[in-house]
């Protein structure tokens, strides 16, 4: 029989990758037995594949193989998941204190806390656990995960804790389950901590000094305590902190060391890859590794003799690519493109002329067989995407000669690879620099062959690192000078899935060497990635869709054609907030480019931390709040509008009508949660919603008499005070009768919330409670008969799931259990 084509020899290792794909989509792992079953069934096939060979029967040899590694990959990946997940902080110990001794296992990160606290986030490899409230504590090694990510905070005003990466340390903290935020289209912080193995946080507590002392000091082949050393000596070396931190992150990989507003200049000029996804960046310094050690090979005859020059670059550029993982920390994402790079080498040296695709293909397998995780990280996808790119490009198999050719080639690849990442970008991102091939065109060469080269070859020459500063001076001056034309970055909404799916099929369509008429083709089926349509409640209908914001309220209210924001959740540290960190980047991906009202009830930093940052990054047409005259958010808002019972107006259909304060309490010197702005809408449809801030009894029974039970019955109820015990009368709760009651809470807050004595009188009205540590962000459209939360419509089987507090059985005796629950 004929030998199998291209694409038949390309099936196993896509039917591979099939198979961890399809696991990955999963809201819960098979049992054990039915993984054992489908790892009979792989090895079955596998035998059936070796007949099928040994009678020459190739191309059903194939197909066989595919089914066997299919099936192999979706085993061994739950397998391995089982293994993973099957470390977990037991609930009955979060939060409680527990003695640590283990090694600080990466390099400390620097973090402000509250108050502007100053300290560390580090990850520690457990070596021993005991409880630290008794002599001798019950050890809990056994019970505990191998890996935890911790925080140590300084008390505020003092200098950050010495601590160094490899150290040995005893520690008392307090843990908890791997937990985060979960919103539509964000980033899935619960993913990236199973991916890293990180199965728990916590942070150091500070009452028991004595407990908190450092057992051994890194040995001295840490390779973590030598990056640290080198950290010091740059910052100390390099004036500016920010260039200092640019560098950090080049050479060591410490990429939380650049600042925030760089960040966005690099997202805005789309140059954020050559630093934030470091495969990518791996990559690209073994490309100009490999180019550079081919040119001067060539120059030698008698090395050319002794070895061919393309052999010598390709081994050459895999070399620098694992130095140069080694000295960035060797993450996940640095070790996976080392592993694809040496897969491509040792294909060519084995003298496997495979088409370009065949071999990526090859070295996908390789590396998703190490590490099959890196199949859910967006950073594998960029990195293959752009060696695919560069090798569709033909940029290693040109015979250029001369400095103008391969100017000329070069560019054609940067061209290539920027406009082939594009619909990756948007997929991932929702935004695409229209400045990003002249950012690309000074940033690529500028970062990858001069200021990474020079920042690693500092930690030998101090000196030059002076003059990685003045480079990186240049190009922040040049992306600060396109940043700021207009128009720069194309923002998109989320598209859908044949969209997105379309969008790919344009890239693939654009860049590759095909007739003009078919690479044409791709700018329509590019068109409705570009500028998708998402979808908007009726006319006379609405959607509410509940934030996970941790511990404070943001709900975004939307009619067909208009937008409400109640709330903009909590400042999390000095510079961080619900705003930019969840609120701006879930409005965009939304589709929602400005908010007709911004409405904060109440002043208190949980309702209004993350206001400022929407201001700043989006138009905001009216500050609506019951905010003092004098606050500091009224100077940035266009118009201001205070609360007042009584004000009422129509969007599409839906009418909002302000319930409280009334126009006096503004001159009684209220507390701020009395002030609280009470917001109802309606639709035409008869649906409603009722969003109380942190209103208090006193003021829940002034609606009562004031309005009556009818002008507050409502299907949804935002709980007053996220479900403090202040709050949540049963005369209240009567006359608002809702369907649902939302609390927007932080998980394991320090407030307790909500309170069990609450929650127990919500069971005895027969009110469903839904609280975002368990929900996540919830979402309903008031034409549907039901909400969703998004923890349980789009689970996926690393997602956290905690106790239901709403099952609390009631009521629960007054004074009894409730210590540290009251705010």
């Amino acid at each position: 029989m004929g030998s199998p084509g291209p694409l038949l020899w390309s099936l196993p290792a896509l039917a591979w990758l099939t198979g961890l794909g399809l696991l990955q989509q999963l809201s819960a792992l098979p049992s054990p037995p039915s993984l054992a079953l489908l790892g009979l069934a792989a090895l079955l096939a596998w035998l059936l594949t070796l007949v099928c060979w040994r009678r020459g029967r190739r191309p059903a040899a194939l197909l066989c193989l595919s089914l066997s590694l299919g099936l192999l990959a979706f085993a061994q990946l739950g397998w391995r998941a089982q293994q993973r997940l099957s470390a977990s902080v037991p609930a009955a110990w979060e939060g409680r204190d527990v003695l640590l001794q283990g090694r600080v296992d990466s390099l400390p990160t620097a973090v402000q806390g509250m108050a502007g606290a100053v300290g560390w986030r580090f990850e520690f490899d457990l070596l021993s656990a005991r409880d630290a409230s008794a002599s001798p504590g019950q050890d809990l090694t056994p019970v505990l995960p191998r890996r935890l990510l911790l925080s140590w905070y300084a008390e505020p005003g003092e200098p950050a804790p010495p601590l160094r990466a490899g150290e040995r340390w005893q520690l008392m903290a307090r843990l908890k389950q791997a937990h985060g935020l979960m919103n539509p289209h964000a980033f899935d912080y619960e993913l990236w901590l199973f991916e890293q193995d990180l199965r728990a946080t916590g942070f150091v507590r500070l009452q028991r000094p004595a407990q908190l002392r450092r057992l051994q000091p890194a040995a001295w082949y840490s390779l973590d305590a030598a990056r640290q050393r080198l950290r010091e000596a740059l910052q100390q070396r390099v004036a500016d902190p920010a260039h200092a931190g640019i560098l950090a992150a080049l050479s060591l990989g410490d990429q939380a060391a650049i600042a925030r507003p760089d960040w966005a200049l690099f997202r805005d000029t789309g140059v954020a890859h050559l630093l934030s996804v470091s495969g990518l960046h791996v990559t690209m310094f073994a490309w100009g590794a490999q180019g550079l050690i081919g040119m001067l090979w060539r120059r030698s005859a008698r090395l050319c003799l002794a070895w061919p020059a393309p052999a010598a670059a390709r081994w050459g550029g895999v070399l620098a690519a694992l130095a140069y993982a080694l000295f960035s920390g060797w993450g996940v994402p640095a070790q996976r493109t080392v592993w694809m790079l040496a897969s491509l080498a040792l294909l060519r040296a084995l003298g496997l002329r495979w088409p370009w695709g065949l071999s990526l293909l090859a070295a996908a397998l390789v590396v998703t067989a190490i590490d099959p995780f890196a199949i859910s990280q967006a950073g594998f996808w960029l990195s293959f995407v752009a060696v695919g790119l560069l090798m569709a490009s033909g940029s290693e198999d040109a015979s250029a000669k001369g400095w103008r050719n391969h100017l000329l080639l070069g560019l054609r690849s940067q061209w290539v690879a920027t406009l082939g990442l594009a619909p990756l970008s948007l997929l991932f991102f929702q935004q695409l620099s229209l400045i990003g091939l002249l950012a690309n065109l000074l940033a690529i060469p500028l970062v990858s062959f001069v200021i990474a080269p020079l920042a690693l070859a500092g930690a030998l020459l101090p000196p030059l690192w002076m003059l990685a500063e003045a480079m990186v001076a240049l190009l922040m001056a040049y992306l600060q000078f396109l940043a700021a034309w207009p128009w720069a970055v194309w923002t998109v909404p989320v598209a859908p899935l044949w969209a997105q799916v379309l969008g790919l099929l344009a890239g693939v369509l654009l860049i590759l060497p095909l007739p003009l008429r078919l690479r044409l083709l791709g700018l329509p089926l590019a068109l409705p990635l570009l500028w998708p349509a998402p979808p908007q409640p009726a006319a006379g209908e609405f959607e509410i869709l509940a934030a996970d914001i941790g511990q404070g309220n943001a709900v975004l209210l939307r009619t067909a054609s208009h937008s409400l924001l109640y709330d903009s959740g909590p400042q999390y540290a000095p510079g961080v907030d619900a705003g930019q960190r969840v609120l701006v980047p879930l409005l965009r991906a939304l589709g929602v480019r400005e908010l007709d009202s911004l409405m904060l009830s109440h002043r208190d930093s949980d309702h209004v931390g993350g206001a400022a940052s929407i201001i700043a990054a989006m138009p905001v047409k009216l500050l609506h709040s019951s905010l003092e005259d004098g606050h500091p958010l009224h100077a940035q808002a266009p118009a201001t509008r205070r609360c007042e019972q009584g004000q009422r107006w129509s969007w599409d259909g839906v009418t909002f009508e302000v319930l409280h304060p009334r126009a006096e309490h503004y001159a009684q010197a209220l507390k701020s949660n009395a002030m609280s702005c009470v917001l109802r809408l309606r639709s035409q449809s008869g649906r409603t919603a009722l969003l109380v801030g942190d209103l208090e009894a006193g003021q829940e029974l002034e609606l009562l008499r004031d309005l009556g039970p009818a002008a507050l019955q409502s299907e949804l109820l935002l709980v007053p005070h996220h479900g403090s015990k202040t709050s949540s009368t049963p005369e209240f709760l009567v006359a608002v009768a809702p369907r649902w009651a939302l609390v927007q809470a932080g998980y394991r807050n320090r407030f307790g919330h909500p309170a069990p004595a609450v929650l127990a009188r919500y069971q005895a009205q027969g009110i469903p409670v839904l609280d975002s540590p368990n929900c996540g962000a919830w979402r309903w459209r008031s034409e549907a008969q039901e909400g969703a939360c998004l923890r349980q419509s789009q689970r996926r089987y690393w997602h956290a799931q905690a106790a239901q507090p709403a099952q609390i059985m009631g009521p629960w005796p007054e004074g009894e259990g409730t210590q540290g629950l009251q705010d």
